[in-house]
Parts: C-alpha cells; structure tokens; sequence
C-alpha cells in the first residue's frame, strides 16, 4: 500500500472550527441588523408625523382651526404605509396625531406622536 504525501484538503476539526466562527459572527450580526431594520422603518414614522403637521398648519391658515381626519387634509401615505396615522383630538388651538405599528420588533408596539407645537416625540420605542 502506497501512502500519499501530497494530500490536499482541510481536515474535519478544521471544517468544524470554521463553521463556528461562523455561528459566532451570525449570532452577533443578526440582532444588530434586526435592531437597525427597526430604527429604519421608524423612519417612516417620523417623516410622515412631520409632514402631516405640516399639513395641519395649512390647513389651519386656510380655515382658523386644525383638521380632525386626514381626509379633511387630503393627506394621503403613497405606497406600503407600515405605520397606522391618526389624528386623535383637534379643534381651534391644537391637534394631536399619532403613528403606531403593532407587532413591531419582538412583539412591541411602537408610537410615535406629534402635536401642534410640532415635536415629533417617541412615547413607545419598540426597537429598544
């Protein structure tokens, strides 16, 4: 029998080294992209709170008082909205409006909510 001298190849212990190196890597990059997955459909949430009060305010030059649907605003989210809006109080001084996404990060609800004075502010952080 003839042994070879020039064999090539990894070894089974090399393999499985390789493999859990692996593992380690994914088990650390994965909660950190699911995190900042979060934090960019938050986005959404911010931008369109922002453009609704902007909404708001010209809805309130034209007619002296806030509007208490966004059909009142003609505010319309194109495409896919992920988060839910909703105007929740409104009337001559200020207005209140929210953007909530249930099931959002772990089971977590996230809301965000704006108001007159134009502050966007998050009052359940889901992505935490």
């Amino acid at each position: 029998m003839k042994i070879k001298k020039n064999m090539k190849g990894f070894t089974l212990i090399e393999l499985m080294i390789v493999v859990a190196i692996i593992g380690i890597l994914a088990a650390i990059a994965i909660p950190n992209f699911l995190n900042y997955q979060c934090k960019a459909k938050q986005s959404e949430a911010r931008s369109n709170l922002a453009a609704l009060a902007v909404a708001q305010e010209a809805y309130f030059a034209e007619n002296s008082t806030y509007a208490s649907t966004t059909g009142l605003l003609g505010f319309v989210v194109k495409g896919t909205a992920i988060y839910t809006l909703s105007i929740d109080s409104a009337d001559a001084s200020s207005f209140t409006a929210t953007a909530t996404k249930a099931n959002m990060n772990k089971g977590k609800t996230d809301t965000w909510i704006v108001s007159d004075v134009k502050s966007v502010s998050n009052t359940s952080n889901a992505c935490k």
